[in-house]
């Protein structure tokens, strides 16, 4: 179960033109923490303020050309200049991908930059023969939402105070966030809920998620 080379990304995920993919390296780290705590000072506290150390990044990230690890980061950059970076983690005891954060640089927003991520992170999983593919989108604004849905990802929950943003200076809150997932394997491999098994709320949830599976016994 291995990351996928630049090559393979390149191959497999289209960027706008001019664009490339890099790995993280160790020389990057420093550079890269002070670009993403420019463009996105709200992350400075909650699950996505480690992105912002580089201790976290030097200890827990598989960096180009050392040992593998489970957390991956990758850059988009635009000739020399950063346009982006994007991370997931994977759970070999699960086999499920998270699609933890898609960050881009404000000059570059408009390139579609997030949608390639989310692409990015379903072929990774697929390719690592993961059964799963999931991640959070903000409800400050509907871009990653549209981006997660234009790929073909479901809405299956809205996780209330999840996680903690700074909303302004000095003042931090918990934050709903919609939760997107994309399944990978055959219908066939899914053991499916009996309705005898669910509550009458569950069993409302799960059909209005779900409407296309009848629920059984």
């Amino acid at each position: 179960m291995k990351w996928m080379s630049v090559d393979e990304m390149t191959a497999e995920v289209a960027l706008p033109a001019g664009y490339r993919f890099q790995w993280l390296g160790r020389a990057e780290i420093a550079g890269v923490v002070g670009s993403v705590a420019a463009w996105y000072p709200d992350i400075s506290v909650g699950g996505a303020s480690c992105y912002l150390r580089e201790d976290y990044l030097a200890r827990h990230v598989a960096l180009a050309g050392e040992v593998e690890k489970d957390v991956f980061v990758v850059l988009i950059r635009r000739g020399e200049e950063l346009a982006g970076l994007f991370s997931c983690e994977r759970d070999h005891d699960t086999l499920a991908l998270y699609a933890r954060l898609a960050v881009i640089a404000p000059q570059h927003r408009g390139a579609r930059l997030g949608q390639s991520c989310i692409a990015l992170a379903e072929c990774l999983a697929r390719r690592m023969d993961m059964g799963m593919v999931y991640g959070m989108a903000t409800l400050k604004i509907p871009h990653v939402q549209l981006a997660f849905e234009s790929l073909g990802w479901r809405l299956i929950g809205i996780a209330p105070g999840y996680d903690r943003e700074m909303v302004e200076p000095g003042v931090v809150k918990r934050v709903y966030e919609a939760v997107y997932a994309k399944v990978l394997v055959e219908e066939s491999d899914l053991l499916q809920p009996r309705g005898r098994n669910l509550t009458p709320g569950t069993r409302r949830f799960f059909c209005h998620l779900f409407p296309e599976q009848g629920l059984v016994g």
